[in-house]
């Protein structure tokens, strides 16, 4: 059987973006733990074992996104390709991950370029090490970048026509208000008539929502307890794990999911220069993810200034990958 052939070392490349420096990340860590409620911003749970846990999570049975944005994309996915031209463009996989989302779009937008974008570089770079052996006739970028706020691509980027590429309902971990920033912020990259396709989950039953976030086998607690292990290493607490349990549940007035961290017992945290106890049942909010309707959603993508070329759905109306351009 014949091998691929291996990568060539012209058509990969890797750039550090935007990442806070080591002790800016821990003083905003500190800051968070003495706010009132606590709070850990969500892209800390990106270390390299952070990123893997998440992408066992995309597995479960109960979490639903993956799995039916997928049937979405499988669905419809020649008839989103068709609604603006995108094919030979620069596609830029916006939180990356493993990049087997994208992959799946090669055949059909077959691109001239991918750019994959994620906080967690060496999980990164060894995603786009395996991927370039798989299709080495196409130019790869790494960018290993915060986007916390606003994504800013550095000029190793071509800036002909780009599809964004933002699957995975990763959009809903922004309020409302950062989102329009966020799209803002792709909008203004969008050269030569750019497009975006981003992955939405939709509003649903509560129950079904709150099974998503806190899954039998405990791999979405082990996801978000993992995150005190990197604020102990970035900001120099001493967390210990055991002390804390998962909590998950859906605010329906504020149309999101919430994520937190609570203390089993009061617990004392220290870090250099000061502490904190946590009363038995305290909390430490560690994420939000916004569940949309269609409707609202485009209202989103125009606050943005972005017009939506369409949606498409599951039968279940459960997810939905948008269509969008700059108005």
């Amino acid at each position: 059987m014949q091998q691929p052939a291996p990568p060539d070392p012209r058509a990969l490349t890797f750039v550090q973006g935007q990442k806070p420096p080591s002790h800016d990340a821990a003083a905003l860590l500190r800051s968070g733990l003495l706010a009132n409620p606590a709070a850990i911003p969500p892209r800390f749970f990106y270390d390299e074992l952070g990123s893997r846990l998440f992408a066992a999570i995309t597995s479960l049975d109960e979490y639903y996104p993956t799995r039916t944005e997928a049937q979405v994309m499988r669905d419809h996915l020649p008839a989103i390709a068709a609604t603006l031209p995108v094919t030979g463009c620069t596609l830029v996989d916006v939180g990356a991950g493993n990049c087997e989302k994208a992959t799946g779009l090669f055949a059909t937008v077959q691109p001239a370029h991918y750019v994959a974008v994620d906080i967690s570089t060496d999980f990164l770079r060894d995603a786009l090490l395996h991927l370039q052996r798989r299709f080495p006739s196409i130019e790869m970028c790494g960018v290993a970048t915060d986007f916390a706020q606003r994504l800013e691509l550095p000029t190793a980027v071509p800036k002909g026509r780009r599809l964004f590429f933002y699957p995975g309902s990763s959009i809903g971990n922004f309020s409302p208000a950062q989102a329009v920033v966020f799209l803002q912020s792709l909008r203004d990259q969008m050269h030569g008539g750019g497009v975006l396709w981003v992955g939405v989950d939709l509003q649903k039953q509560k129950a079904v929502l709150e099974r998503a976030y806190d899954d039998d086998l405990g791999v979405t607690a082990a996801f978000n307890k993992n995150v005190l292990l990197h604020v102990n290493r970035l900001a120099g607490t001493d967390f210990d794990v055991g002390q804390w349990r998962h909590v998950a549940f859906y605010d329906e007035v504020a149309g999101r999911i919430e994520m937190h961290l609570e203390a089993v017992r009061e617990v004392e945290v220290h870090w250099p220069g000061d502490r904190r106890t946590f009363r038995a049942g305290e909390r430490i909010h560690t994420e939000n993810s916004y569940k949309y309707t269609v409707a609202g959603f485009e209202g989103l993508l125009a606050e943005a200034g972005l017009r939506s070329a369409g949606c498409w759905t599951d039968p279940k109306r459960w997810f939905g990958v948008f269509v969008a351009e700059p108005r």
